[in-house]
């Protein structure tokens, strides 16, 4: 583990959020992820659900999280389970957690073997008349795999068939969104490890490095600096890759005269940070360039003071839209005619900023929070528009990551460089020192 030590308090907070809007007599189980097979014998890094380190802080595999708050028997109204450590995984593994490191990290007191849970599930189960179960119901989840929170949820459906079940997910996506100081503290410090990674790159491109070479430089950051690594799969995409808004293969020439876009963030304790910049590669902007970098900031800056409380998504994309109009038909790509003409189901702009404007923040990057509520004070949004000029094989994409608070909304990475000016100053200060 190479964050800091979670206090407790964040989890047990978060546990006794879930457990208000919980049914009565209910019992909830959350399991932890799988560890995914490599190859041969070896597997993924681990990566535990976000779900179950939201309510327990326990980022271990073969970890199970019971609760259960109107238990008769008092000893299972919290349960923790833990793989049983011993020498032979110590030694080739490491040693697992003890019941009282569990303890510490959770908050919660019951912490027994994970070995034992077959046997006591029937004990609990048969004390409960409903059952929340989890799945991943995050609404772009499209993927085939079967995964572990499936496979037991339909397990235990099978051995208990006359219980009540409900599901987990809609309280964790309501409860989620609203972030407490603890969790904001910890994204902002993972927006700190991606300032040192971009501050990185700001001194080491140049024309002739590899996109891989940049990205390595961000890794060598992160890791250094106390994160696992990225949050996310990282874009170094230069010249007309830019124009590619999913592309990370990262493997191309970065040309002079081209622009870098460069979206990465770093995770620190699990949760994420997510940024976007564009750099010049020879350290200056053309005027071409300079006009869209800045036609992109301004609509980033007006969209960001729509980030307030009680705006709804759906509006809020359509407004930056309306923005983004503006600066299309100045820059010469769109006229008005043509906006007058387009089908409102499918905007003109969309031609050149097809992506939506912001998502929320968290655990996940993509993280969980219903794009149909309102926005609410303790939502993290990121705010990312972009324009992508195929034609001039031309990308630029700017991204912070924004908290809305009762004052107006907090940037948590203010400090990151963003003026076209500063980024050029800031590379051509490294050059004058080379």
């Amino acid at each position: 583990m190479r964050y800091r030590n979670i206090d407790s308090s964040l989890f047990i907070k978060n546990r006794e959020r879930f457990k208000a809007k919980m049914k009565e007599n209910s019992i909830a189980i959350f399991v932890s992820n799988d560890m995914m097979p490599k190859g041969g014998d070896s597997t993924y890094p681990f990566r535990q659900n976000p779900d179950m380190f939201y309510l327990s802080g326990i980022d271990q595999e073969e970890s199970i999280l019971v609760l259960f708050p109107d238990c008769p028997n008092e000893d299972f109204r919290e349960v923790l389970f833990l793989k049983e450590t011993n020498e032979k995984i110590a030694i080739w593994e490491g040693a697992k957690l003890t019941k009282a490191q569990g303890t510490e990290r959770s908050g919660i007191a019951n912490v027994v073997w994970t070995n034992t849970f077959n046997s006591l599930l029937p004990v609990m189960m048969n004390l409960a008349t409903n059952c929340y179960l989890n799945l991943d119901e995050h609404d772009r989840y499209v993927h085939l795999a079967d995964y572990a929170e499936y496979r037991f949820a339909r397990e235990v459906k099978e051995k208990f068939p006359l219980h009540h079940y409900e599901r987990s997910a809609p309280i964790l996506h309501e409860i989620r969104r609203i972030k407490n100081v603890e969790e904001i503290e910890l994204i902002q410090h993972a927006c700190h490890i991606t300032k040192k990674g971009f501050e990185r790159v700001l001194n080491f491109t140049q024309p002739g490095v590899k996109e891989y070479e940049i990205e390595a430089e961000i890794t060598h950051e992160f890791i250094k600096n106390g994160s696992r690594g990225h949050a996310y799969e990282p874009i170094i995409a230069s010249g007309f890759n830019a124009c590619v808004l999913h592309y990370n293969v990262n493997d191309q020439v970065c040309k002079d005269g081209d622009v870098i876009l460069l979206d990465f963030g770093a995770e620190y304790a699990n949760y994420a940070s997510d940024m976007t910049r564009s750099i010049p590669v020879n350290g200056k902007f053309t005027k071409r360039q300079k006009e869209v970098y800045n036609a992109v900031l301004r609509v980033m800056k007006a969209a960001t003071k729509m980030l307030v409380p009680g705006n709804h998504i759906k509006d809020y994309h359509e407004a930056v839209g309306q923005l983004m109009e503006k600066e299309l038909v100045d820059l010469g790509l769109l006229t008005t005619k043509e906006i007058k003409k387009q089908d409102p189901k499918n905007p003109a702009y969309k031609k050149y900023f097809m992506h939506g404007t912001s998502h929320y923040l968290g655990i996940d990057v993509h993280d969980s929070g219903s794009r149909w509520a309102p926005m609410k004070v303790g939502n993290i949004f990121t705010c990312e528009p972009g324009i992508y000029i195929r034609e001039e094989s031309l990308g630029i994409r700017l991204e912070n990551d924004i908290l809305i608070t009762e004052k107006g909304q907090l940037d948590l990475m203010a400090d990151i460089p963003l003026e076209a000016d500063e980024i050029e100053y800031l590379m051509q200060k490294k050059k004058k020192k080379s």
